[in-house]
């Protein structure tokens, strides 16, 4: 009978020394996945302030190239147009083509071959040319007549002035290589119509070819910067 208290009184101890050693177990285990959680969000606190240190400095690159641009040809006589957000230019229509058609005027030469080594040396120069992805020149239409008309149209046009800044007649060869690393052209038919001064809708202003530059990864940045500030 004493043997077999003596065998309930040692499982006791064995018992009891077991359970605070498991819960110290359990303790420090606990304590090792809180230390890992607090590394790791220091760490991803680290890697979102560098992230929106970049974005920042992207975003600064457009803000000064639309500056610069508005500089360059904000006493220009070629009858242009700097977007002030976008830093687009804005070429009205009639500078370059008779209405309806797709053919360069021969005056347009000349605009041209004064505006664009202006252009990209604003664009390519050594500050920005790392973060420029691409060059595009886009043509604009009015509603008149549909969409696939228009849409040839606005096409057609837009790829007459990249044949001409692109072919044997443009005067400037040394930067024609730098403009096809980058060059795209596109139509938008009428699909980005423009307003007047009153806000109602303007033919003469919608009709119009524009040069615009896309930043590297922009959409991704813009993208990355709604998520970061909570949008």
């Amino acid at each position: 009978m004493i043997n077999k208290y003596q065998r309930l009184f040692k499982n006791e101890q064995e018992e009891s020394h077991f359970w605070p050693s498991f819960t110290d177990l359990l303790t420090t285990i606990l304590l090792c996945f809180i230390l890992i959680f607090i590394s790791m969000m220091i760490i991803k606190s680290f890697q979102i302030e560098e992230m929106k240190r970049t974005i920042d400095q992207i975003m600064g690159v457009r803000v000064n190239l639309v500056n610069e641009l508005n500089d360059e040809f904000q006493d220009s006589t070629l009858g242009i147009e700097v977007d002030e957000k976008t830093g687009a230019i804005i070429f009205d229509t009639d500078i370059l083509f008779a209405y309806d058609k797709t053919e360069l005027k021969e005056e347009s030469y000349q605009y041209l071959n004064e505006f664009v080594p202006k252009y990209l040396n604003v664009l390519l120069g050594s500050e920005y040319s790392d973060y420029i992805a691409e060059i595009i020149i886009e043509g604009h239409t009015d509603r008149d007549n549909g969409y696939l008309y228009n849409l040839q149209l606005s096409q057609e046009r837009a790829y007459s002035v990249a044949s001409y800044i692109l072919g044997s007649k443009f005067p400037h060869k040394d930067i024609q290589q730098q403009l096809e690393e980058k060059l795209t052209v596109n139509g938008k038919s009428y699909t980005d119509g423009r307003t007047d001064d009153e806000g109602n809708y303007s033919m003469e202003a919608s009709r119009r070819v524009e040069f615009k530059f896309r930043l590297k990864d922009e959409e991704i940045l813009d993208k990355t910067r709604e998520l970061l500030d909570g949008g």
